[in-house]
């Protein structure tokens, strides 16, 4: 007997979601690196590393997806956002894995020798080498790190710091840093994907053991080209103009880094879309300037896609000498894709080629989803190509051709401004209050002097004659730089902005992309998100008490803002916690705020009705009998056998940073570690509540 067959169930749509559906037809591949991005981001934000259960739940779930996109109109796109989360959070597991390289897993203190790959500054202008092939004495090869990053205490003028150069030095080297507070930004997972093993400093001369031989052609000649144009631009000016035509910022000093970010002009130092754009567009419009000044050959090729041929080689170049870093490897490929569009016959600018822009870079670095540059410039370029194509722009040029400019201007600086805020707010904790004035006086400038100067000095060097270019790169530089410094001198210039929860960035993003990329007047569903990611934002706690890794140093939260335990030392780790909180003031006047009780190497204070009490040195610990009538006791050093809890060296080496959040009985300790991922240490264990005295 046959048994008849029984059709699969069809997904069938509610009428309202399939119009709705509908009106998105030909509009959804910008959806595609939201879907694929929201699945690195979650494999990079579990506390923990999935094991194969995990995984086999994520496969499992993208088989049904793939199964389901079969069933329905509607079904279709949904199951391919399913297949497009599981293969971002396979894309993030199979980048952690082909990265990985070995972590130093200890204080090392001893000689170091290694080939420089790269030159920077840290946060207290000391210049950074970075090296590679790396030799520690006593550490096997398969313990070594790959690279390990070297800050020079003090000038040493008889080293020739370039790419390429072998060099020996004594250094005191730590495995890379964790976050400085519980939930905080963990450096560790940034220095795992540029397979950085250890980081540390020196006192010592650093010697040359070899001069640069073969390879690393590109970083020596982008260090020739910065020596020559900071040797003929003297001063902050030259570094500037350096940092833009070869990406290397080690010229600027602190107080220009200060200003230009105070002002809201700092992404004018690291090369990003903007140079590239500036570059692309300047070659483009020469290129196309000349072809259309021969007639004959206007008449014959297509200018636009001659410029935009020309154009891209450059731009591949400008990459390659930045030295291929993150945000110039986003900007490269988000002008490569809009040439590329132009050589199509495309519309250059859209939120089609900024998808595809995003999906490349996506898949070539799936961890710069959570960068900070990949978050803002992609909300600048989806901002900026969601507002022109709505702003009557062509119109306007057409009836006020000698407008049109300043309004194009006005209008991209407002609008990748407003963009950007949020996101700039909740990652460094500024807010340029001039930040519109600031740009509106200084990209023209940038635009008009520095960027175009680049090319003709790369035209003019082989014919010797620079002297042009380097004029109008000094003149845009210093007046760049005037821009910065006064307007980081007005009064409010720059506001401190507390770190947000971590639901708030999700929810921004959700909600800005409802709104510029839904079809239909659902849109203004993304209102929705936007407005409880400000509320969340708004009502967001610090904790009262924090405490550092190192056990010494304290800060104690009070109407004044957060005191600290002292001015100085852990620096990094204290002015992470200011700059957290939202402060604008320093060290000095938090290690002067009332709130703690400070003795020489000893600090009191009082959290939640718990006395918690502070102890630096062995010496002051061995001085004070028991707790010293303290509930809770963090020191530096090895404690055992103390009447109260004691979160000692040893034990907060395992922890790391504590925070602590007064609770109606008592002061509830948090932790960093929640888990263990490729770039943490083991899982720490709870350190639960500390009673209150009755």
């Amino acid at each position: 007997m046959d048994v008849p067959a029984v059709a699969a169930p069809r997904v069938v749509a509610p009428p309202w979601a399939a119009e709705a559906l509908a009106a998105q037809r030909g509009h959804l591949l910008p959806w595609a690196p939201v879907a694929l991005g929201t699945g690195i981001a979650a494999y990079l934000a579990l506390p923990w590393e999935p094991g194969p259960a995990a995984w086999a739940g994520v496969a499992s779930v993208a088989l049904l997806a793939l199964a389901l996109s079969l069933r329905g109109r509607l079904a279709a796109p949904l199951a391919l956002g399913v297949l497009l989360l599981a293969g971002g959070a396979a894309l993030g597991l199979a980048r952690v894995h082909l990265t990985a390289a070995p972590v130093l897993d200890f204080r090392y203190w001893g000689p170091v020798e290694g080939r420089i790959v790269g030159l920077d500054r840290s946060g207290s202008d000391a210049l950074r080498l970075t090296l590679d092939r790396v030799v520690l004495e006593d550490v096997p090869p398969d313990r070594t790190p790959a690279r390990v990053r070297v800050s020079l205490q003090g000038d040493q003028p008889w080293l020739m710091a370039e790419p390429g150069r072998v060099v020996l030095l004594t250094a005191l080297l730590s495995p890379p840093p964790g976050p400085a507070e519980p939930g905080g930004w963990d450096f560790r997972r940034a220095a795992w994907f540029e397979r950085l093993g250890a980081v540390g400093y020196t006192r010592t001369p650093v010697l040359s053991a070899a001069a640069p031989a073969g390879g690393l052609w590109l970083p020596r000649l982008r260090d020739r080209l910065s020596d020559f144009v900071t040797a003929r631009i003297p001063g902050d000016a030259g570094g500037l103009a350096s940092a833009v035509m070869t990406g290397d910022r080690s010229g600027l000093s602190a107080a220009a880094n200060d200003a230009m970010r105070d002002s809201g002009l700092y992404h004018l130092v690291s090369i990003s879309g903007m140079h590239m754009g500036m570059i692309v567009a300047f070659v483009f419009g020469l290129v196309r300037g000349l072809v259309a000044l021969v007639p004959p050959l206007a008449l014959r090729v297509d200018g636009k896609k001659v410029a935009a041929l020309v154009a891209l080689p450059v731009a591949a170049f400008y990459l390659a000498l930045a030295g291929r870093d993150v945000a110039t490897e986003r900007a490269f490929v988000t002008v490569a894709v809009m040439l590329g569009a132009i050589l199509l016959g495309r519309q250059a600018i859209s939120l089609r080629s900024v998808a595809v822009a995003a999906l490349v870079v996506l898949l070539l670095r799936p961890e710069s989803v959570v960068n900070a540059g990949f978050q803002m410039s992609f909300a600048a370029v989806v901002a900026l190509a969601w507002a022109f194509n709505a702003a009557p722009v062509r119109g306007l040029q057409a009836r006020a051709p000698w407008l049109a400019p300043v309004a194009l201007l006005l209008l991209s600086s407002l609008v990748a401004g407003l963009a950007t805020a949020p996101f700039a707010g909740a990652q460094f904790n500024r807010f340029a209050a001039y930040g519109l004035l600031a740009n509106m006086l200084a990209v023209p400038a940038m635009g008009l002097l520095v960027m175009p100067a680049a090319v003709l000095l790369a035209i003019g060097a082989p014919l010797g004659i620079t002297q042009p270019a380097i004029l109008m790169a000094d003149l845009g530089s210093r007046w760049v730089l005037l821009v910065a410094e006064r307007v980081a001198a007005l009064d409010g210039a720059a506001w401190g902005v507390p770190t947000p929860p971590p639901a708030v960035l999700p929810l921004l993003a959700l909600g800005g992309l409802l709104v510029v990329l839904w079809r239909g007047r659902g849109r203004w569903a993304g209102l929705a998100p936007l407005a409880l990611a400000f509320l969340l934002w708004a009502g967001a706690d610090r904790p009262p008490l924090l405490v550092a890794a190192s056990g010494g140093a304290m800060g104690v939260l009070g109407p004044e803002g957060r005191a600290l335990s002292r001015p100085t030392g852990d620096a990094f780790t204290t002015e992470s916690w200011l700059r957290a909180d939202g402060e604008v003031a320093g060290a000095e006047v938090a290690g002067a705020r009332p709130g703690i009780e400070r003795g020489e190497r000893a600090f009191r204070a009082t959290v939640g009705g718990v006395d918690v009490l502070l102890v630096r040195g062995a010496t002051a610990l061995a001085a004070i009998e028991g707790c010293g009538g303290a509930d809770l006791l963090f020191t530096d050093q090895a404690a055992t056998g103390r009447p109260c809890l004691v979160l000692d060296a040893p034990l907060l080496a395992a922890t790391g940073p504590v925070a602590g959040w007064p609770e109606p009985s008592g002061l509830r300790l948090l932790a960093t570690e929640s888990g263990r991922r490729p770039w943490t240490g083991p899982p720490a264990a709870p350190l639960g509540l500390v009673p209150a005295p009755p």
